[in-house]
């Protein structure tokens, strides 16, 4: 080596620092876990409220779809008291329990927000209940009151 502080011989490589260690995070991505971890939690608590409040809706499902395959006057019947405690879990019972008829079919097309009981389908369900009529088209009748389970939203919801 030279004395001559500008001679190329006495360059020596770059000395790099250590790299900076990705633990522990900084206190920036604590907070964005922890608030990340929440988030989760609460949408799993919301999650389980929602399934348990629908409880009542998959019971329905099920009885709905436990009813025979051709819709007599006993099914009818049977469909319609379906629907009916369906109303009763979701709706005020003073607003629910007293309908019959053509306003308890106006109900169901107003809480469900279709025009399938009224003018539908669905509007022969209170002569066939009675067996007053002749059956009407059964899969019609059950898929309105399956939409109409899966979809009603009552006032506060």
């Amino acid at each position: 080596m030279s004395s001559d502080p500008s001679d190329l011989s006495n360059l020596r490589d770059i000395v790099l620092p250590t790299p900076v260690s990705w633990w522990p995070p900084a206190p920036g991505w604590w907070v964005l876990a922890a608030a990340v971890l929440a988030g989760l939690a609460l949408l799993a608590a919301r999650q389980i409220v929602r399934h348990r409040r629908d409880a009542y809706r998959r019971q329905a499902l099920r009885e709905l779809a436990a009813l025979p395959a051709s819709l007599d006057a006993a099914g009818a019947q049977s469909l319609s008291a379906i629907l009916k405690r369906t109303a009763l879990v979701a709706f005020p019972r003073d607003e629910v329990a007293g309908l019959t008829g053509v306003a308890w079919l106006r109900f169901l097309d107003r809480t469900g927000r279709t025009q399938a009981f009224e003018s539908g389908p669905a509007a022969s369900l209170p002569k066939m209940a009675l067996g007053a009529s002749a059956p009407g088209d059964d899969r019609a009748i059950r898929v309105a009151a399956r939409d109409w389970i899966r979809r009603h939203r009552a006032a506060g919801w």
